[in-house]
């Protein structure tokens, strides 16, 4: 071996071994930055972008103060300018999926911090307050730990709660309030709890059955302790609330219901579809979107309604939908029943459909104080919960109960949630909540449920239907009352005269929508992308093509931006064009 030779191999060695070094110097300073991210925002108790009915007190409660929100920023900048110093390009190909999206998880965050959001902490749905309340009843109430955080956080509530006022308060002085036409009966939902005593709460739940193992003695304090709080602490703040909401808010809420009649609402507006659909598209093109999507799901309802035979207009078959009783459970039990057999039923064909099954599960639980929806699990000491309104059984159709409960149980929210918590990506990854994608899984599951077999008469695939273009005529009205100035009562009409919707539930969707801009516009726009991949996925490979395969490469990275989503799907077609 000539001395040219060797040297020539030992540069080789020295570079191979330099890159191998900047290569490990790099993913070991990202691993310590996501770390650090994820201790401070389990710090806070602040998770930016993550399902809302996700949260859980955990102890001492989040920090909504001024001083709060100004060291969230300045960590968020601080992250930001330590990323900036990674070089990408030395990370592997998984790494760098989570560089990006951590890189825009930032740059979002950045931006949030400068907008009006922060004066809406209450919307038609939910509020901090509502959060509070509702959350024992998807808690792992386990060992003493659990008991002792939770009391933490009732003895912190008063805190919390002056808090979220103070926001409402801030949002008075800069004109940023919610409608009055929507919020006029809101105080009710606040009185839920205030109750006679503290037994009667919702919050005292987890206090009247204990583990068996528990002593008397400590069964006897803990109760104690929980009483204390909610009768001295927990109901007065409730109280507080309900003051403030009739004395204060409802005077100065807003007299338009579009958020564009608000000094600066047009940027609002825009920023909160960027958030929401994680793209860069206009009012205006979601608008004609919406239409478009509308004429194509009426041709297919129409359809089905030559079908059935029925002779009379579109109108007249919404109203036999409406007010038949073949249409309506007939008791509450028989609705759940129903709803379990639907979930049982798509388990057995998730193996079909799916190549990765989580390993949580999820329960069907009733409720009467709010819609149906889903609640993911804290964590995978729980399971999921699908809760089903019962409120009122004309309000819940059996025609919209299989596509219904695909959105929210399996192959829908649960099956995408806890695939995530479970899956093998960086803690930050596992429980962000990117509405389009969320959202358009649960619209895709709803049409998944068509080759599963799953609508068994047509009625049912009407149903199906109907609910598909309620999500289309969300981009109609959603933009027509933020971005055109439609009235709350023409956006109502419309929903009425064109969906199975009844005129109360109609109200109760569009009042959800002026008090939250933009959210709507995820579930359809979210659908779409998906079914867009899937046919360019079907279209490309052919015979070849795998569903379970293609399912699990939509869901094992987690929530993701449509436009990431997309180019990881690009990755693995190409991949297996090459196979």
């Amino acid at each position: 071996m000539n001395m040219s030779f060797r040297t020539t191999l030992f540069s080789l060695v020295i570079f191979a071994l330099s890159v191998a070094t900047a290569r490990a110097d790099a993913t070991a300073d990202f691993h310590k930055l996501l770390d650090k991210h994820w201790q401070k925002a389990n710090e806070e108790q602040v998770f930016f972008h993550t399902d809302p009915d996700g949260w859980k007190p955990d102890g001492k409660l989040a920090d909504f103060s001024p001083a709060g929100f100004d060291r969230r920023m300045k960590f968020n900048d601080q992250m930001l300018s330590e990323l900036a110093k990674i070089p990408m390009d030395q990370l592997s190909a998984e790494d760098q999926i989570s560089y990006r999206l951590f890189q825009y998880e930032r740059e979002l965050e950045k931006e949030s911090y400068t907008t009006q959001d922060k004066y809406f902490p209450v919307n038609y749905l939910s509020a901090w307050f509502s959060y509070f309340g509702e959350a024992p009843a998807n808690m792992a109430f386990l060992n003493k730990q659990d008991y002792d955080k939770f009391l933490v956080s009732l003895d912190d509530y008063p805190r919390f709660n002056r808090e979220n006022i103070e926001l409402l308060r801030e949002g008075i002085k800069a004109g940023y309030t919610q409608y009055c036409g929507s919020f006029q009966d809101y105080h009710k939902n606040i009185s839920n709890y205030i109750t006679a005593t503290p037994e009667d709460s919702p919050l005292y739940v987890p206090f009247k059955k204990f583990p068996a193992t528990f002593p008397d003695k400590l069964k006897q304090d803990l109760a104690a302790k929980a009483k204390k709080l909610i009768a001295e602490k927990v109901i007065p703040a409730y109280q507080e609330l309900y003051d403030f909401w009739i004395k204060d808010y409802m005077p100065h809420c807003r007299k338009e219901a579009g958020i564009s009649s608000l000094p600066g609402g047009d940027d609002y507006y825009a920023w909160a579809i960027r958030f929401y659909t994680t793209t860069d598209m206009t009012a205006k093109q979601i608008h004609e979107l919406g239409l478009s999507e509308v004429k194509r799901i009426r041709a297919e309802m129409d359809a089905i309604i030559k079908k059935v035979g029925f002779t009379g207009s579109y109108k007249e078959f919404l109203t036999f939908l409406r007010t038949d009783d073949q249409f309506y459970a007939t008791s509450e039990q028989d609705l759940m029943e129903k709803a379990s057999y639907i979930n049982m039923k798509m388990y057995g064909k998730l193996p079909y459909l799916f190549g990765t099954l989580p390993r949580n599960t999820f329960a069907l639980k009733s409720t009467k104080d709010r819609g149906t929806f889903y609640m993911p699990p804290p964590d995978n000491r729980t399971p999921g919960t699908y809760f089903l309104s019962i409120k009122g059984l004309r309000e819940q159709p059996l025609y919209d109960l299989t596509a219904l409960s695909l959105h929210e149980g399996v192959p829908g929210h649960h099956l995408q949630t806890a695939l995530a918590m479970e899956s093998n990506v960086p803690a930050f990854r596992r429980t962000l909540n990117h509405n389009a994608y969320t959202e358009g899984w649960g619209l895709y599951s709803e049409k998944l449920g068509v080759e599963a077999g799953m609508y068994e008469d047509p009625y049912s695939d009407f149903g199906r239907l109907s609910n598909e273009i309620w999500r289309a005529y969300r981009l109609v009205v959603d933009t027509g009352i933020h971005s055109m100035g439609w009235s709350r009562q023409k956006a109502i009409d419309l929903l009425v005269n064109n969906t199975a919707l009844s005129e109360g539930e109609a109200a109760a969707q569009i009042d959800r929508y002026i008090s939250w801009p933009a959210q709507a516009l995820s579930y359809k726009i979210g659908e779409l992308k998906l079914l867009e991949l899937r046919h360019r996925a079907e279209k490309a490979l052919g015979e070849d093509f795998d569903i379970r395969a293609f399912h699990d490469v939509l869901l094992l990275n987690g929530s993701l931006p449509l436009s990431m989503l997309e180019e990881i799907v690009d990755d693995w077609i190409a991949k297996q064009r090459k196979k």
